[in-house]
């Protein structure tokens, strides 16, 4: 019986040349996997098309905008998760989404190998090949970009060579990863990390300086999760969609970072997610509200950490597991509503309500009516700095 390969296929032209290029370095047939996570761009079916004219066996296609919505999108937001406290994980999200699909097809066709298009010099290599190792052990892993010589140049001769049906003479100055959670954009003259960003880098949101009048409006949550936006209630992709929409118009999610790759470099990118940025900077404002002291301070700390498990590929491992208990338990009482304004590629929170509230009105005013008694500060202020004037005596005494 033939081997089988199952690919993770994006239509383009290096995983449409992988599959006649795997074909003949292995001997083995190949199932094309392509997912929509709200990357936009050729239809799936266009998509399907394609890779079984680029000789694949089966092309499976997928949406799965609601799902990684749900079930990825949703748990980031929850723990506010910015990687070196920027990066909303664009990329690292969709990855494991991804590799969960790539694994289901590899049981239903029977594949023994599963194949990827990542270079060795970035993370998704990383997140593709310690996911499956996590959902799927036993299978093989190829890849052509990085193991077996296939550069862009040899590409395109083998798509000529072969007659795909593919267009291989336009080439992005850029190289340009996106989906519904934002887009991140490297290479070309952003290498250079003296260089600044020039408008034609950005898609998903407009120009911050340019005239405009402010956008607001109240996001709601239940849980933690977003439900509604201006008192409608939608979907979490369709307040994504919408977010994006309504923040990219203010121009807001523009990030320009240097990151620390996981594989041990620097580098230089150029993220825009404008309804990721908006969402966390409403959630965290709720979170205030609703979230006691020292939970909250001691949420930022598996916050921090639940983001570096997934930028690190280990979606699938028993830590961010475990993690993520914690966070959904946390985010219990985070219920209510959050007023923003969009405005000069910022969102600031302007107002909040949550029947869920810690915040006391009687115990916070200086006006008449104040309910807290400051008569108990003195004491409380004496034992709170006792340890603190115990050393310190003892240190004078000893010097």
């Amino acid at each position: 019986m033939t081997e089988r390969v199952v690919l993770a296929y994006s239509g383009g032209l290096d995983t449409s040349v992988a599959i006649g290029w795997i074909a003949e370095e292995t001997g083995a047939e190949v199932v094309a996997v392509a997912i929509d996570c709200g990357q936009g761009g050729e239809d799936l079916d266009v998509i399907r098309k394609r890779a079984l004219d680029c000789g694949a066996v089966e092309a499976v296609v997928a949406d799965a905008r609601d799902e990684f919505a749900n079930e990825y999108c949703v748990p980031a937001l929850q723990a506010n998760a910015l990687y070196m406290d920027r990066y909303p994980l664009v990329s690292a999200l969709s990855r494991p989404l991804i590799v969960k699909h790539l694994a289901d097809a590899a049981r239903y066709h029977n594949a023994t190998m599963v194949a990827h298009g990542c270079t060795g010099k970035g993370n998704d290599q990383v997140r593709f090949e310690a996911g499956l190792a996590a959902l799927f052990p036993e299978l093989k892993v190829l890849a052509p970009v990085r193991d077996s010589g296939m550069t862009r140049d040899k590409a395109i001769a083998f798509a000529a060579e072969k007659g795909l049906p593919i267009d291989v003479t336009k080439k992005s100055p850029y190289s340009i990863d996106q989906n519904l959670f934002g887009r991140a954009v490297e290479t070309g003259f952003l290498e250079d990390i003296w260089n600044g960003p020039i408008e034609d880098v950005y898609d998903y949101t407009q120009n911050p300086a340019e005239e405009r009048p402010a956008d607001e409006l109240v996001i709601s949550f239940t849980a933690g999760v977003p439900t509604a936006i201006d008192g409608k209630e939608l979907t979490p992709l369709q307040i994504i969609e919408e977010l994006n929409r309504r923040a990219g118009a203010q121009g807001i999610g523009r990030i320009d970072m240097v990151e620390d790759r996981l594989v041990g470099i620097k580098s230089r990118e150029i993220y825009e997610a404008p309804g990721a940025i908006a969402l966390i900077a409403a959630h965290q404002e709720l979170e205030n509200v609703t979230v006691e002291r020292e939970l909250a301070r001691f949420k930022r700390g598996v916050d921090q950490r639940w983001g570096e498990l997934v930028y690190d590929g280990l979606w699938f491992s028993p830590l961010k597991k475990a993690l993520e208990g914690f966070i959904v338990e946390a985010n219990q009482a985070v219920t209510g509503d959050i007023r923003m304004v969009l405005h000069g590629g910022r969102a600031v929170v302007t107002g909040r309500r949550s029947e869920a509230s810690l915040y006391d009105y009687e115990l916070a005013t200086y006006d008449t009516g104040d309910t807290y008694d400051q008569s108990l500060a003195r004491g409380f202020i004496d034992i709170w700095s006792m340890p603190a004037k115990i050393a310190s005596l003892r240190d004078h005494k000893l010097s």
